[in-house]
Order: structure tokens, then sequence, then C-alpha cells
């Protein structure tokens, strides 16, 4: 989910909140937020869809689309500085506290879906020695990875919240085996290789639905440019959230494109597509030999067990600070005396969980996972971005700071375009699933309003409400009836 791409290792940075965090710290914040997992799987998961030339659009588009979400975070963070709790909060201020529901619901599935892309991304990665896991989807990979994700329920429940010790090994372990890999791969670069994969094979199709194959996996790598806003009260400066946002994207989205771009000019895109997952690994073989898969390998194990602690750590926040402001049920922001919010971790935990042996039952577990997180963060994103269009036409003058641009219209209505283009994109099987999990989510909303006392629904509330529970039915006999498959 995340992604992002990895997800924010800083995560745990915003548990004090006497901290004030500089320019340089934010944009770490969001590079960390974004480079993880999912690069190292970018070759394999384009060159399933596309060859050079429908990458270049991808990136294009995607990267335009996203700098959009970066600019609307930017200017949102400066235009409603009293919204602290960045995605969840600019649902709820733009349309009500339903859909803000809807918004933290998602964004936490979202990171809990993402979490069960690493174990399965760990196991696929040990698998090419120890065959018994498979592509990280066997029933003994299930197994290992359900203990992994108890322990680190276990560990976080004893009080570890800050891991800026490890926050700092997993930085340099993601970043430095990309550089290596660029470098090695411009080093290795065959031109005649890269020529004949310009257009794509043959199983490609299309450009058009070559570009729209790969915008579920952009989306997911760049899960996490919303990392500064999410701590944006701790920052020194509100300015420099919207600062970081911008130069943390442009870093991240450098480092994507090339090691996506490089790949084509060192293997044939069909081998490149029928590589294990972590793809970069195996390219890197194919270049250098041996070491340098185990060296791709090994950092993308200790990435990933880092961002793995983080993304948890965020999760979990999410569910407590809705349940402190009266959107999620009370017992979701207790905490213990160490200060760990044990029954919003407990949820989180559960929900990773179920959904890595809903993965067993996938043909391809990693990519699914990939899919439904990025599917599910977009409900979120598009709210932001409409919350966005609202503030730069005028909408709650009397709350916003300051006075709009003239390119503020303009760029949150690009934003909103782009996420929905990316619903589009998604597909009705991604669409039908995030209901299933989205429907069942309103008993914890009807429990929160419950506790209050309050109407259970609105009019408008409780057409949307109609919709999510006829979405969750259709999902699941199509599901039921093998009309999409997992």
């Amino acid at each position: 989910m995340t992604n992002a791409d990895s997800r924010t290792d800083a995560a745990s940075s915003g548990a004090t909140p006497a901290v004030k965090l500089t320019l340089l710290t934010l944009t770490a914040m969001v590079v960390g937020s974004m480079v993880g997992a999912g690069v190292f799987s970018l070759p394999r998961r384009f060159a399933q869809e596309t060859g050079v030339a429908g990458a270049l659009i991808a990136w294009a588009v995607a990267g335009v689309g996203m700098l959009m979400l970066a600019f609307v975070f930017q200017t949102l963070a400066v235009r409603r500085p009293d919204l602290d709790a960045g995605v969840y909060a600019y649902a709820k201020a733009g349309f009500g506290e339903y859909l803000g529901f809807f918004s933290a619901f998602g964004y936490w599935a979202s990171a809990c879906v993402g979490n069960v892309t690493y174990w399965v991304l760990i196991m696929s990665t040990i698998g090419a020695i120890a065959p018994a896991l498979g592509d990280g989807d066997t029933a003994l990979a299930v197994v290992l990875s359900s203990v992994g994700l108890w322990s680190f329920f276990l560990l976080i429940r004893r009080g570890v919240k800050e891991a800026a010790a490890i926050n700092k090994i997993v930085t340099v372990a993601k970043i430095v085996p990309i550089l290596v890999f660029v470098l090695l791969a411009l080093f290795f670069f065959k031109p005649s290789v890269f020529a004949d994969n310009f257009r794509g094979a043959d199983y490609a199709g299309s450009l058009f639905n070559q570009v729209r194959g790969t915008m579920l996996a952009t989306v997911f790598v760049f899960l996490g440019v919303e990392g500064a806003s999410v701590y944006s009260r701790h920052a020194r400066r509100r300015e420099d959230v919207g600062r970081a946002t911008v130069l943390g994207f442009l870093s991240v989205f450098a480092i994507f494109a090339s090691v996506t771009i490089v790949s084509y000019g060192l293997m044939p895109m069909s081998e490149i597509a029928e590589l294990r997952q972590p793809s970069m690994a195996g390219v890197l073989e194919a270049a250098v030999g041996t070491w340098g898969k185990v060296f791709v390998s090994v950092g993308l194990i200790v990435s990933v067990l880092g961002a793995y602690l983080a993304w948890t750590l965020m999760a979990a926040e999410v569910l407590f600070v809705a349940a402190k402001d009266d959107d999620m049920p009370r017992f979701l922001g207790r905490s213990s005396g160490d200060d760990v919010p044990v029954p919003a971790l407990l949820m989180t935990t559960a929900l990773s969980q179920v959904v890595l042996i809903v993965t067993a039952f996938s043909d391809d577990a990693f990519n699914f996972a990939l899919d439904l997180t990025s599917a599910l963060s977009l409900i979120p994103f598009l709210l932001a971005a409409a919350f966005a269009v609202k503030i730069a036409l005028g909408a709650q003058r009397e709350k916003a700071v300051g006075r709009g641009t003239r390119r503020e219209p303009v760029i949150a209505v690009l934003a909103t375009l782009y996420t929905a283009f990316l619903l589009y994109a998604a597909g009705l099987k991604f669409v039908l699933v995030s209901f299933v999990l989205y429907a069942p989510a309103t008993f914890l909303f009807v429990k929160a309003r419950r506790e209050q006392n309050r109407r259970l629904f609105s009019p408008a509330e409780g057409v949307i409400c109609a919709v999510s529970v006829v979405g969750a039915v259709v999902g699941i006999v199509a599901l039921a009836a093998g009309w999409i498959e997992l």
C-alpha cells in the first residue's frame, strides 16, 4: 500500500509532539516513505506490460500526475494549516465525516495490504535458495510470514516505537543497492537489446493498454508522497511541508524511472517478465553474475523489514488518531503505558494476516497485493485532490489561509483527473475487491456514532453506504462465480 514506495521509514518520528522537523528531515521522510520494496520489483512488473516506449509514456503520465498530487499536498499544507492528519483530515473537512471515515479506513487498509507485499517479497527472495517457499505464496511461506507478522506485533507492543537506529540502516540498505544497480546497468548497457525492447513484445498489446497496465505499479511505488503532510504539525515551518513533498518526489521519481528504463538495456523484455521477484536481483545477475543477485537480495530484506516496522506503526497511528477524533470506535483510541496503541496495532496485524492468507489463493500473490494496495489508496487521494478543487474555487474561504494563485485550480483539477484515471486503470476487479473491504468497515463507523448518541447517517451518507454495500455484494458474487479472479 505506502509504497509506497516502501512507505515511511520515519513514521515513528511523529511519536513525540515536541519534535520540530526541518526541511531536510521532512524531505528525507518523503524519500524514505517512497523508496523501498516496490522499486525492487519494477523491472518485471513493467516488462509484463510494456516495452521502452510505453514505459517512458507511463512514467511521464505518472510523473506529471503525481507531481500534481504533490503540489496539492503542498497547497493544502499552506492553505489549511489547521488540518494536521494529512489525507484523512482533508477528506473529512471537504466531504463530511462518513467519507472522511472511508478515507481513513482506505489509507489504513492500504497500509495493511502493502505490508503483506513485504512478506511475500521476502519469502520470494529466500525462495530462490529454498524452493519450498516458491514465489512467497506457498503454505510454508504463508506460515513463516504469519510468524513474522505476529513477532513484530509483540515487538511493537512492548514499546519499541522509536526506530532511529534501524531506520538509518534501512535507508542505506535501500538506497545503495539501487544506485549500484543503475550504475552497473549503464556500464553493461546493450543498445541493441534496448532497441529490440522499444516497441514491446507481441504479448504487450496496444500502446494505450501497455501504459494502462503499468499505472497501478506507479501508484504503489509513489505511495508515501503524502508522508510529510501526515506529520505536518511537527514541521518547524509550515511551508517546509510542501517543499519537502515536492523535493522528495522529484528525487524519487528520477530513481524509479532510471531503474525501469535501464533494465530494458540488459535483457529481452520477455525474459525480464519471467524473472522471479525481486526482479531487480535477476536483472543484475544477468549483467554481473551471482554476486549481483545476492547483493540486491540482502539489501532488499533489510530494507523491507525496517519499512514493515515503520508502516505498521503508521497504520496503527491512523486508526488511533481517527478514534481520538470520534471517527472510529473508542476502543481503537486506547494506548498502553508505553504509549503504544495496542488495539489499533492488533487490528492492523489481524487485517494483514487475513490478506496474507487470501494471497495464497492468487495466481500472482505479489502483484495482487501490490495492485490492491494501490486501488485502496486511490479513494483517499481522490478525495484530497477534490478537496483542493473546492479550496481553489473559494469554498470554505473563511477557514483557508491566504489567497490562491491562478495555477491552484488547474493543479487541483489535473490531480483529480489523474486519480480518477487511475481508478479506471485499476479495472473493475480491484474496485470491487476494494468495496468488499470498505463495506464491512461501515460497522466501525456505526459503532462510533452510537457511542456518541448521534444519528447514524445523513441522507447523502446513506446513499454512499448503499453504493458501497451493493459494490461489495457484486464483488463477492463475482469472486464466487469466478467472473473475476484473484
